[in-house]
């Protein structure tokens, strides 16, 4: 048995669709337990300030993690550890991934030591709603989630040989741990060392979140030893091509901590609110759209190593199809069931009536933005793949400045427009409840994201000169599909509201399922009657894997070549 376990950690897998499969599976995985976890929250919590204190202890752990730790990010250290894989010249990678670390290490170790002082000092900005009791819990909770940085860093570092590799079970298995782990920490720990326990399941999740990816780097003898450190060139241009990153991903996350802040001063429960629903429209957005992404980058990186652009190319528009074909319908189901979604999934104990109202609010507005946040993922790593860095960094920035902003605009313009309140509030069934204000930042969040996928798209047309042709035509049919999806599904609600008890958890999980498979159904069947492509891929890639299953017609670039 561990023989076995042990060979599918180092199988390697070279195919896009088999590698997206296996991590979109991997994905639900995750997210299934990620939703538990959530629901233990809600159940327990509800959207209170004590769970408003738990969720914005994250940022700060969370900035340092982007600041420091995506110098070993998968997307920075690929591209170098692919192109010496390919000299076989095993001792040269050992040296690589040597510096690295040491690097690494000692900028985590200076990151941490800083970060545990300011800590009080930064409190009075990321969270200025909360009280006096509030922030020195917010200030002992940010302290204890100091050690997840540095452990989830680790986890990359060791990811990004094995993805290089293609090895994905390892980094399939990762968040499914980590969940795991946080969700022990909220059973087994929280009963007897209160919210203390909830940190310690995080720090739980992401040790074995590290501890999976390491057999594999040991098989392969690419562990880091010590060594004497040299600035190398190869230190030299990571170093160079990780900073536009990280100042990147950093505007993203100081994105979140103004969020947060303004959320700190709305009605209490507004950060939980935003994070559950944030949570929920992830879900989509870790099966398809990292799924494919992640799946891709290390072709790309060796595509474009290799000066293979036509094919570089031909891959993103791949990656970019399937995940617009899956993204679209999913976030139309989203936004009709999102009632559904959030009542089964959140809706007991300490988890009101109006927490889940403004909850399904928050999530039909993210679901807007699925499948922009998905396409922005394969971009970027498009361009990191092709060693840009840069052209990705300004557009990410100027979307997150322009997400704050937004949510300036939308605040004074909703508060001085009351019959455009009137008609966003009523538009989203939430008209008479207190805390609506919290709806203004996933709008923010989601105009923006919108912004930055356009952006994105045409700066990579004019790079690459690809027309989109084939992912116009993918759009169309999906986003056709999707409208016929959801008036299906919303009709369906209604037919299924006279058949099905839905003050009970079974009666409203019921009427979701049935008026969800009413629409996949239907979907499904204009996807057919559109003579899809991607729905013929589909079929063919089920038909590699069950037997019995014959795929419709055979094409010779439906695969990786």
């Amino acid at each position: 048995m561990v023989k076995r376990v042990t060979a599918l950690l180092h199988r390697e897998y070279n195919g896009l669709h088999e590698a997206a499969f296996l991590l979109a599976v991997s994905a639900v995985g995750a997210q299934i337990l990620g939703l538990i976890r959530d629901r233990i929250f809600a159940a327990t919590f509800g959207a209170t300030s004590q769970l408003d204190v738990y969720y914005a202890a994250f940022r700060i752990p969370d900035f340092l993690y982007v600041s420091v730790a995506s110098f070993v990010s998968v997307s920075v250290l690929i591209p170098f550890i692919v192109e010496k894989l390919t000299t076989r010249d095993h001792e040269s990678v050992k040296r690589f991934l040597s510096s690295i670390f040491a690097v690494y290490a000692a900028m985590m170790f200076l990151g941490v030591v800083c970060a545990y002082f300011a800590i009080p000092y930064l409190t009075g900005f990321v969270v200025p709603g909360f009280n006096a009791t509030a922030q020195g819990d917010f200030i002992l909770l940010s302290r204890i989630l100091l050690l997840s940085p540095v452990l989830l860093g680790l986890s990359s570092f060791f990811g990004s040989i094995n993805q290089a590799s293609r090895r994905f079970l390892n980094i399939a298995l990762a968040p499914i741990l980590y969940n795991a782990g946080i969700i022990i920490g909220a059973l087994f720990f929280y009963p007897s060392m209160g919210v203390v326990g909830l940190v310690l399941g995080v720090l739980l999740g992401a040790f074995l979140h590290l501890a999976i990816q390491i057999p594999s780097v040991v098989r392969e003898r690419l562990m880091p030893e010590r060594t004497n450190f040299q600035w190398s060139a190869d230190l030299r241009a990571v170093t160079l091509l990780s900073l536009p990153r990280t100042v990147a991903l950093g505007a993203h996350t100081i994105v979140i901590i103004v969020l947060t802040a303004i959320a700190s001063q709305m009605s209490e429960g507004s950060i939980a609110i935003f994070t559950f629903a944030y949570n929920l429209q992830s879900v989509p957005l870790a099966i398809v759209g990292a799924s494919y992404s992640v799946a891709a980058f290390p072709t790309l990186a060796s595509l474009f190593a290799n000066g293979e652009r036509r094919a570089f190319v031909d891959h993103i528009v791949t990656a970019g199809r399937h995940i617009l074909f899956w993204s679209i319908p999913i976030a139309s189901l989203f936004i009709v069931l999102r009632a559904q979604i959030v009542r089964s999934i959140l809706g007991a104990g300490a988890f009101n009536w109006e927490a889940t109202r403004l909850t399904a609010a928050a999530l039909a507005l993210f679901s807007v933005s699925v499948a922009a946040q998905s396409l922005v993922l394969l971009f970027v790593r498009g361009y990191y793949a092709a060693g840009n860095t840069r052209k990705p960094l300004l557009l990410n920035v100027v979307s997150s400045v322009g997400t704050v902003l937004l949510v300036l605009f939308f605040t004074k313009f909703l508060n001085t427009a009351g019959e455009v309140r009137f008609f966003f509030e009523a538009l989203l069934k939430v008209e008479g409840i207190p805390g609506t204000d919290v709806l203004i930042l996933p709008l923010a969040f989601s105009v923006g994201a919108l912004a930055n996928v356009l952006f994105l798209s045409l700066a990579f047309r004019r790079d690459f000169r690809e027309h989109y042709s084939s992912i116009r035509r993918n759009v169309l049919h999906s986003f056709g599909a999707a409208v016929i999806m959801g008036f299906v599904a919303y009709q369906a609600l209604k037919v299924l509201d006279d058949v099905f008890d839905i003050t009970t958890f079974v009666g409203i999980f019921l009427q979701g399922l049935g008026a969800g498979i009413a629409g996949i159904a239907t979907g499904i069947l204009v996807l057919m009657v559109l003579e899809n492509h991607e729905l013929r891929e589909l079929r063919q890639a089920l038909g590699r894997r069950i037997p019995g299953l014959r795929p419709f017609i055979s094409s010779p670039d439906d695969f990786e070549r």
